[in-house]
């Protein structure tokens, strides 16, 4: 497909994006996807998604190109980094793992020049067999551009022998008030997807609990899937007994949301994050920062990197174990004190947002 010039507007120079599980208007890479848009309109982005996708994206500085499958999509992506280096592509990855570097070195040929290749990573565990294939890797390629959602990843590939490391925070909602106004408390909130990974369960004994208890507390859900609108078996049985709990102040929202209405969510709310501390010890959440820029305070677990984040800005409640009394009982704190936690969570969102701008990402890719 070649996509006519409007007269007068120059020719985009093309970012190939390579997004294997991008499938839909929903979820965390197309989030992403129009956060950077946002960031840099003037940018060509040639996008490398799902074979299934159907997105309503393509413009004179957007090109889809539907390639992968979901089962074979490793494969797909050796044969496709190689497509893209042999012709002089530049190549960013924007969830990019362990995988997209080995990938990427295996087909080089080579050390890969400067502007080549920018990969994004929101995780990265690193064992000692990795850490060493990792600094091998760093010798060969030390023109690669690496980008962190935390400090402990950017510090992990510096460690590795990375010159070129940066961080930028994971914020998602692609609508950015340019000044938020504080209200009341509205609802307790989870959002994102429902995962395992991410307490669905105790949001759930939560509402159980509420139930119980004659409570009056609203409560938002989000109940998407992953990539693909799939649920573990765990969290398939979590959105059993959710819909079972007769809760009368629950609302589910189960529809696909774009990134207006997702932002939506948040004002007026408390953010209920009871996420795993083996999982988000060291990996951050863009829901957090959402959370943060719309003045919304946060309930999370001690340990996990959403609880420093509380504990520094004093813009929530942290709780030593997650389940559903220890969430009811910090909810119940975080609405006896809005106010100050919202004023707080608000001046949070704003020391942030400027790590949350895309600008070390953005600067690079208009540099090369």
């Amino acid at each position: 497909m070649i996509l006519s010039e409007r007269p007068g507007v120059a020719a985009p120079r093309w970012i190939d994006v390579v997004e294997p599980t991008l499938a839909s208007e929903a979820g965390h890479c197309a989030a992403l996807f129009h956060g950077l848009r946002g960031a840099a309109p003037e940018l060509g982005l040639r996008l490398w998604i799902d074979r299934r996708a159907r997105l309503p994206w393509t413009d004179a500085h957007t090109q889809l190109r539907p390639w992968f499958s979901r089962r074979l999509r490793k494969l797909q992506a050796l044969m496709l980094y190689r497509r893209l280096l042999r012709a002089g592509a530049a190549v960013l990855v924007p969830t990019a793992s362990y995988f997209d570097l080995r990938a990427l070195d295996l087909v080089s040929g080579g050390a890969l020049a400067p502007g080549r290749a920018y990969l994004y990573f929101h995780k990265l565990r690193i064992d000692a067999p990795r850490a060493r294939a990792l600094a091998q890797l760093a010798r060969r390629q030390p023109a690669l551009e690496l980008f962190g959602t935390s400090d402990e990843i950017v510090q992990r590939l510096r460690a590795a022998g990375f010159a070129q490391v940066r961080r930028v925070l994971p914020v998602l909602a692609a609508l950015r008030p340019a000044a938020p106004v504080p209200v009341g408390f509205r609802t307790l909130l989870s959002a994102g997807a429902a995962r395992a990974d991410k307490g669905f369960a105790h949001i759930v004994d939560l509402v159980e609990l509420l139930q119980r208890t004659g409570a009056t507390l609203p409560i938002a859900v989000q109940t998407s899937g992953d990539h693909y609108g799939r649920h573990d078996e765990r969290t398939q049985a979590d959105l059993q007994r959710l819909r079972a709990s007769g809760y009368p102040y629950l609302r589910l929202v189960s529809e696909t949301l774009d990134a207006g209405q997702y932002a939506a969510l948040f004002p007026g709310s408390v953010c209920l994050q009871p996420y795993e501390r083996a999982e988000y010890a060291d990996k951050m959440s863009a829901v957090t920062f959402d959370a943060l820029r719309a003045g919304a305070p946060i309930v999370t677990v001690r340990g996990t990197t959403m609880a420093d984040i509380v504990e520094r800005s004093g813009a929530g409640v942290v709780i030593e174990q997650a389940g559903g009394a220890a969430l009811l009982q910090a909810a119940q704190a975080a609405v006896a004190g809005y106010p100050g936690l919202q004023a707080r969570a608000l001046a949070a969102g704003a020391q942030y947002q400027p790590e949350a701008s895309w600008a070390p990402l953005v600067e690079r890719l208009r540099a090369r």
